[in-house]
């Protein structure tokens, strides 16, 4: 499965509203889509409480799986945002 790994860019994180923006977003999209820290199983990207349970912080790299391109690029844009701005 191909993916990309980005730095979170949320100053809060991946935590309640971030991680809800990106949930929405991936089950938008007709695709499965992972994310993960190294070393961790990856959690389903459409789930706001999975994503939330990584306890990933601002900056923290964060590897983005999807076997769909625009699926993955589409979450990695997000994560990389300051969602919570």
């Amino acid at each position: 499965m191909p993916s990309k790994t980005v730095a979170v860019g949320s100053s809060v994180g991946l935590h309640a509203r971030p991680a809800q923006l990106i949930a929405e977003a991936a089950e938008e999209l007709d695709a499965e889509v992972l994310i993960g820290i190294s070393g961790q199983e990856p959690v389903d990207a459409s789930s706001s409480l999975m994503i939330m349970t990584l306890g990933a912080a601002c900056g923290d790299r964060v590897e983005v799986s999807s076997d769909d391109q625009v699926a993955l690029d589409t979450i990695v844009a997000l994560v990389e945002k300051d969602l919570d701005a």
